[in-house]
């Protein structure tokens, strides 16, 4: 063999020798645990919603275990994701607050939600709801637009917080309501604001729908006026959209998906997916969501996942634009 030839082949061999092993671990994914970051302190909806995915996905991905990394709105345990090793043993469980409005809204982003993730599927949805305290003379979107004109700067609403979606929607609102001078109350979490409005603190909220917030409209305590999906509640039909109430453009959901770090094979995010797909084909996984107030993301893939994120940004980029809102 002449020695140029003999190069070769060992070149080849050299490449083959770092590729074969790759695709044999990759073929054995996964052979141990899975970490599936929840960038909140634990509880709440995102813990629900973490469990039921853990807990049917075991079968064919193997033991998947939470790590709740709260902070800054989400963006400490999306940052930690992002840096993680692209071998499919550390995901995130992602939302509006950590893939869209945190990027848009801080003055130094501490990370880029598309181009530092592989997106793998979309969970659940939540809508949010405009509710009104019951002592409020107001049954409907319209009713309350109307009311809001006639009491120039009386009228109030609580939020989850500063940055929040609920605030973020709320805003927007009062943009396509032509209702400047509602004031924004921003509380620290959705609780005290629910049991504000409950008690006639705050005439009004937007808050996100939860079974706890169904609860509360059926037996009377508050109010739902509009919900603002795309569509009404599986929940509660009853239930009118923004949209559908006279207010074109008010959609507003949070969502929740999974995200891997960028550069994660693509094989890997394929399997996570299906895996997904299969979990969320069961009645019982449906009807846990939905007793939550969340709606279940059916025919999810990598592509529809990334589209939803990038339109979501779209839409909320001039929102935060308007108001100044500014995150450190």
């Amino acid at each position: 063999m002449k020695r140029r030839d003999l190069l070769a082949f060992g070149a080849t061999m050299l490449c083959l020798g770092t590729t074969v092993p790759r695709a044999l671990a990759q073929a054995k994914y996964p052979d141990r645990p899975i970490k599936l970051v929840v960038p909140f302190v634990p509880g709440g909806v995102n813990d629900i919603v973490a469990r039921l995915w853990t807990d049917r996905v075991k079968a064919t991905l193997g033991a998947v275990y939470i790590e709740n990394q709260g902070g800054a709105g989400g963006a400490v345990g999306a940052l930690a994701a992002a840096r993680a090793q692209p071998d499919g043993y550390t995901l995130l469980l992602g939302g509006a607050g950590s893939q869209v409005l945190n990027p848009i809204a801080m003055s130094k982003p501490l990370y880029d939600p598309i181009k530092d993730f592989e997106p793998i599927a979309m969970l659940a949805t939540t809508s949010l709801t405009i509710a009104v305290t019951p002592s409020l003379p107001v049954h409907t979107l319209r009713e309350l637009i109307a009311y809001a004109k006639a009491n120039p700067g009386k009228l109030v609403y609580g939020s989850a917080g500063t940055g929040s979606m609920t605030h973020l929607a709320g805003e927007l609102f009062k943009s396509l309501a032509g209702t400047p001078d509602i004031v924004h109350v921003p509380y620290k979490g959705s609780g005290a604001s629910i049991t504000d409005v409950i008690s006639g603190q705050v005439p009004m909220i937007v808050a996100n729908v939860t079974g706890q917030v169904l609860e509360l409209h059926k037996s009377g305590k508050l109010r739902m006026i509009a919900v603002t999906g795309p569509e009404r509640l599986v929940a509660d039909h009853e239930i009118p959209t923004a949209v559908e109430s006279g207010l074109p453009g008010m959609v507003s959901v949070n969502f929740t998906g999974l995200f891997a770090p960028a550069k994660t094979p693509k094989p890997i995010v394929e399997q996570i997916a299906a895996a997904t797909a299969s979990a969320l084909e069961s009645e019982e996984v449906r009807k846990n969501l939905i007793e939550q107030g969340l709606e279940p993301y059916p025919d999810s893939t990598p592509e529809k996942t990334r589209r939803f994120v990038e339109e979501d940004i779209a839409r909320w980029t001039p929102v935060i634009r308007a108001i100044g809102l500014k995150l450190n």
